[in-house]
């Protein structure tokens, strides 16, 4: 299940974010990647425990706290603290898993990566090439989206990020543990949420929606470890 969230950055947010990234040290991105990533590997990244990762990646877990989609979508239980990386100069990663367990900089603990997210930070008429490109059930899916929206797509997915030819591509990533691990049983969940959240829209005061709230919650219930 690919999501595509819109407008979880605001415009001013955007603008700040651009200019406190355009003015930092950026590192190697092969330092956080695996040994069969390094060969495919070939971009910027702010270090895990960088200061203004840090703290930009709270404005993100904010912003994203707020956002119904996002949370009725991934139904989160624990969050990798984002990362920022930055492509230009025909820089690419290649073809890829994500891995399955991630561990929090500075902490003992770990995130399940059932759940991968970019956050794009620059228009997408400011550089050509970039695409993510995500393969699913029906082949290959490209996605480039307007500044400030996020996709989610499943972290079993293999993914990739096409060279950048002209201009930067800023983003942010991070991983998400769901309190259902099953990309499909999240499927379900949030198709018939969105399904519940239409009919009380359009038929408001309907007994039946109590009834399927009933199934919706039943079924978190028997599917969700928290």
């Amino acid at each position: 299940m690919l999501v595509h969230v819109p407008g979880v950055l605001t415009p001013d947010d955007l603008r700040e974010f651009r200019r406190e990234l355009e003015a930092v040290q950026w590192s190697d991105g092969r330092g956080s990647a695996g040994y069969l990533s390094q060969r495919v590997k070939r971009n910027q990244q702010l270090p895990d425990n960088h200061p203004l990762a840090r703290k930009l990646g709270e404005r993100i877990l904010r912003a994203l706290a707020d956002n119904p989609l996002f949370t009725a979508a991934a139904l989160p239980l624990k969050i990798l603290p984002p990362l920022f990386n930055r492509y230009d100069d025909s820089e690419t990663y290649g073809r890829h898993v994500d891995g399955a367990i991630r561990p929090i900089s500075g902490t003992p603990l770990r995130v399940r990566t059932d759940l991968s997210a970019t956050l794009f930070l620059c228009d997408p008429d400011s550089y050509e090439g970039g695409e993510l490109e995500v393969e699913d059930t029906y082949g290959p899916r490209h996605i480039k989206l307007p500044a400030g929206d996020l996709v989610l797509y499943p972290g079993t997915s293999v993914h990739r990020v096409l060279p950048v030819t002209q201009g930067t591509r800023l983003a942010s990533f991070f991983w998400i543990q769901s309190m259902v691990r099953e990309d499909h049983k999240r499927s379900m969940l949030f198709e018939l949420d969105r399904a519940i959240q239409r009919a009380a829209t359009d038929h408001p005061g309907q007994e039946a929606l109590t009834d399927l709230a009933g199934v919706y919650h039943n079924l978190l219930r028997l599917w969700a470890d928290t």
